[in-house]
């Protein structure tokens, strides 16, 4: 079996990304799918067992594949991976910012080291890896960026330090647009709403059962899924993407154009795409897809 993409083959053929946070959840989708399409892929994280394991994958489905561990969030360590990983593998053409997190809080419970271990993650370690990438890279040949945010359109509730560091991340996404344009760079984001993905296994109980009764309200009926995160990225790092830079592109069921006076009525009428043939759901999102 293979990923199951809706582009076409060797779309990215004798070019290489690099995905932070590629060891589980959506990176790992989004590094098969590149491979897929033949792209020498390129994941960082902060665990050397889920890298080895991702990579293990991508080879045994005839990928290219190489992992780096590294904190995002500390300058030193990005300068030095970024020079490694280009020594190791050569150019690298497009990046995907994808490594990020956050807990469930309300403002008043999170404390300040809580609020800048977010604000790093989600914000300053995008900010990082990027800037070392122009200067090392992409300065020179040019690229392209994607940064993962989030649907934090109506506030964030519960996870306020997330939706500020994503906004943060929305605004550096159009003003890196605009200053790196004559490099050659093209800079975007991605926003997903809530996605079927190993990322929810990280909340508690209590705020799992509010996941479960979230899809109802959504004019979807449905959460969304790893593929459908991929598949934006890469189209906005593809060639067709080419008049597209400064944007964020939101896939998340239509969540922020609800309103209080409108209820969707119950459907299945806009099923899922899962072209992800490793997807690795445990017992928890499963019963999510399953509604």
């Amino acid at each position: 079996m293979s990923y199951d993409t809706v582009f076409k083959n060797d779309l990215f053929k004798d070019q290489a990304v690099l995905i932070t946070g590629g060891g589980s959840g959506i990176g790992r989708c989004i590094a098969h799918e590149m491979a897929r399409l033949g792209a020498t892929v390129v994941i960082s994280g902060r665990s050397q067992d889920k890298l080895d394991k991702v990579i293990a994958e991508i080879q045994e489905d005839g990928g290219k594949a190489y992992g780096f561990t590294f904190d995002i969030r500390k300058e030193d360590a990005v300068k030095e991976a970024i020079e490694s990983i280009l020594k190791t593998v050569g150019p690298i053409h497009h990046l995907v910012n994808n490594a990020g997190g956050q807990f469930a809080a309300k403002l008043e419970d999170i404390s300040i080291n809580g609020w800048e271990a977010v604000v790093r993650n989600n914000l300053t370690g995008g900010f990082l890896v990027s800037k070392e990438l122009l200067l090392q890279r992409m300065k020179e040949t040019g690229g392209n960026i994607v940064n993962i945010v989030a649907d934090f359109w109506h506030s964030m509730p519960n996870m306020g330090h997330s939706g500020a560091s994503r906004a943060g991340m929305v605004n550096f996404t159009k003003t890196a647009a605009l200053e790196w344009a004559h490099y050659g760079v093209r800079v975007n984001a991605v926003a997903p709403g809530i996605i079927a993905s190993s990322g929810l296994d990280t909340y508690s109980d209590e705020h799992k059962k509010t996941i479960r009764t979230r899809a109802q309200k959504m004019p979807t009926k449905r959460l969304g899924t790893e593929s459908e995160i991929s598949a934006a990225v890469v189209f906005l790092l593809c060639p067709a993407a080419a008049f597209i830079t400064g944007e964020t592109l939101r896939v998340d069921g239509g969540v922020p154009n609800t309103t209080i006076n409108y209820e969707v009525p119950d459907h299945n009428r806009l099923p899922a795409y899962d072209g992800f043939h490793r997807v690795d759901d445990s017992d928890f999102i499963k019963s999510l897809k399953k509604g």
